[in-house]
This record gives structure tokens, sequence and C-alpha cells, in this order.
């Protein structure tokens, strides 16, 4: 079994939940009472929302890059950032390590193609909704992206950060982003990113117009597909 490096804290609900799955999926691979050799370098959040809130962008980078080159000196075999958003900075950390980074969207391309997936819908904070570097790799693939209303982009915006970083779940917010994917089906996608790690809190397969491909659970499954060696 080899060891993964988890970049989190953005927040801590989906860093938390990114331990308990990693977790879960490993003693379902292996039994008994095994689990993965996790290392988490958890930064303070707030500290990142400023610098988003700033656009210093680079600061972000210097800040994950460090936390990352931390993680492989401890014994990180590979690397994850546990936020869609952040990979807005992925460069700076891929080229601060020597170890592989698992890409939340590489990771995310390979399981709309493998279901035959062309057209999808992206939701996420306006960072990953409006920024580019989500839909550049997806586009890249030959996956067609749509995004929500800019009308209703800065709803779903807050709601992530003043609801569901702090594990809070709402039926009114649940209702903003089931309008958000009904939009998204009426553009033609076919099924819809939870392009947030924080979105699976809230939105599932049992309450989506659309099919649901959830980047946490996307993610996980790569990562633990990495940690076996599968």
């Amino acid at each position: 079994m080899k060891t993964i490096g988890i970049l989190g804290g953005m927040s801590y609900e989906s860093t938390a939940n990114y331990y308990t799955l990693i977790n879960k999926k490993v003693n379902e691979r292996l039994g008994k009472n095994h689990s993965a050799k996790l290392l988490i370098a958890s930064v303070d959040f707030e500290e990142v929302v400023q610098q988003q809130k700033s656009g210093d962008w680079q600061a972000s980078s210097n800040l994950l890059a460090q936390q990352a080159k931390n993680l492989q000196s401890s014994g990180a075999e590979a690397v994850l950032l546990s936020t869609n958003t952040m990979h807005k900075v992925a460069d700076g950390i891929q080229n601060a390590i020597d170890v592989p980074f698992l890409h939340i969207v590489d990771c995310m391309a390979d399981e709309l193609l493998a279901n035959g997936i062309e057209t999808v819908g992206l939701l996420g904070t306006a960072f990953t909704m409006q920024d580019g570097f989500y839909h550049q790799v997806l586009e890249n693939r030959g996956i067609k992206v749509v995004t929500p209303d800019l009308e209703i982009q800065p709803e779903i915006h807050r709601i992530i950060f003043d609801e569901l970083c702090h594990g809070t779940v709402l039926d009114t917010s649940c209702d903003v982003y089931i309008q958000a994917i009904e939009q998204l089906k009426d553009n033609q996608a076919q099924a819809v990113i939870l392009g947030c790690t924080e979105i699976g809190l809230m939105i599932h397969q049992d309450n989506s117009p659309l099919p649901v491909f959830d980047s946490t659970l996307v993610h996980v499954e790569k990562a633990v597909e990495w940690i076996l060696g599968e």
C-alpha cells in the first residue's frame, strides 16, 4: 500500500469527507482492520479565502506548493488537493513536487469519457464556473462544458461559502441548486459535475434532474486505486 498526502482544510468539511471515504473504500477492498496510509496538511481556509477575494492567486499557489512539498518530505508518494477551486493553481503545486499529483479535473474527464458524456453541466464556486481552468481541461479532452445562467451563479457561490463549508444544508438552498441543474438540462447537458467538494452534502443522484458526477467521489476512487496499485 502506498502513502498519499491530502492537501486540505478548504473546507474542513470536505477534507473530513475525503479522509473518511478513502479509509472506507480501502477497508472495503482489503477487509479486516485495514485503513489507508494518509498524511494531511490542513491550511487555514480563511487565509485562502482572503487571497481569493483579493485575486492574489500567486500567494495561494505559493502557500499550497509549500504544503505539498511538506507532504512529500514527510513521506507522501503522491499528493491530492481536496478542493476543486484551488486547482486553479494546480500547476504551481505540481511544479513544486517530484511525486504524482492526482488532478481532480483529469480524474473527472476520465470518468465522464468512460460513461460516454459529451456535454456536461458544471456547478461550483464562481471561480470554478467562470475562470476557465476547469473548462480547459475538459474541453481539451473533447467534453463540452455548460454552466448555469450568470444571474443564479452568485447564489450558488454564496451557498457554498456561507452554508456548505460550515456543514449547513438548507432545503431552500437545495432548491436553488435543483433549479440550476434544470437550466443545465435545458442547455443540453447530459449530466452535472458537482464541481465543489461540498456540494455532495446536498445534491445527489436521488434529487438531481440530471445524472450526477460528484467530484469528491470520483477523486476519492482514483486515489484509492492509486494507493492500492489497482
